[in-house]
């Protein structure tokens, strides 16, 4: 497994890493056993840093017992505060958090999001004593913006940004990319595959099960699903002719940023996990990545 550098001076970590949405349920039920399955599997093949968050469901009592045989200290281990960003409500938050984790530290505590309802400065200063503490060894913030970035840089300074990153969604390169590879902040991509639509899976008609969010986003609606079609057709195309997946060129596009530390790719069976390593170790070439350049750039 290749590994990049989080942020200017923070530890090595792998290209990519195990996103734990899915296996929380969001995307639909996941038996227990087979979501610890997954999880061994990817430590097993090199994909170590896992990230879950406050939010996630019950994903973080999943990897806590995941983690119980031993395997804690060859994961770095990401987790996040997510809705209320208060002081108290952070110091609660990482001890419920280890709690359901089985630890007594996390390798990164993040900030979910950016809520201008709790300020950033008690915010930052929180997460700061959680460092001190020993509970958190770096700090993140994800989703936010570059004024936001400003904002909590100004108290104190982070190792990692967690932004929406995918070839359908590629805004983040016009400010965000660059500003972090100037300020030296790590940038773990999330949801690189677009919910799924990057597996070349669902197509008009589909219908998703109630208890999985996509039944409920328009993205996945048919008149969606018709407008990308071409597009996830031609990639799948350049991903063959490379003897690769669709799924694989999706996340190695992504790599091909220096910007990029590493892509966070869910999974809910061990087979995934196998498909995701491949997309590392290769890389397009300029040719190759024109032409997906070229497509998902389409009107």
């Amino acid at each position: 497994m290749e590994t990049r550098t989080l942020g200017r001076d923070g530890p090595e970590i792998p290209v990519i890493g195990f996103g734990a949405w899915p296996i929380g349920g969001g995307m639909g039920e996941v038996d227990e056993a087979q979501a610890v399955a997954t999880i061994h599997a990817a430590i097993d093949h090199g994909i170590t840093l896992i990230d879950t968050a406050q939010a996630y469901r019950g994903s973080e009592g999943v990897i806590g017992r995941a983690l119980t045989d031993g395997r804690r200290s060859s994961v770095f281990l990401a987790t996040k505060v997510s809705g209320n960003f208060s002081a108290a409500a952070i110091r609660t938050a990482i001890d419920d958090s280890l709690a359901a984790l089985r630890t007594d530290y996390v390798d990164l505590y993040q900030v979910h999001w950016w809520n201008a309802r709790y300020p950033i400065d008690e915010t930052m200063r929180a997460l700061d004593d959680l460092r001190r503490s020993g509970k958190a060894r770096y700090l993140g913030v994800s989703n936010f913006g570059v004024r936001e970035m400003e904002e909590a840089m100004k108290t104190t300074p982070f190792h990692s940004l967690q932004p929406c990153y995918h070839l359908l969604d590629r805004s983040i390169e016009n400010t965000i990319l660059p500003f972090c590879q100037q300020e030296g902040i790590g940038i773990l991509a999330h949801s690189p595959l677009a919910k799924g639509l990057l597996t070349g899976k669902y197509r008009p008609g589909h219908r998703f099960a109630e208890d999985d969010e996509r039944a409920r986003m328009d993205s996945f609606a048919d008149a969606s699903l018709r407008r990308v079609e071409p597009i996830i057709d031609g990639l799948a195309e350049i991903a063959s002719g490379r003897g690769k997946t669709l799924v694989q060129l999706s996340i190695n596009a992504l790599l091909r940023n220096p910007a990029v530390t590493c892509v966070l790719v869910g999974a809910k069976t061990p087979q995934q996990v196998v498909e995701h390593v491949g997309a590392q170790g290769w890389r397009l070439t300029e040719d190759e990545f024109d032409a997906v350049d070229r497509l998902v750039s389409l009107p």
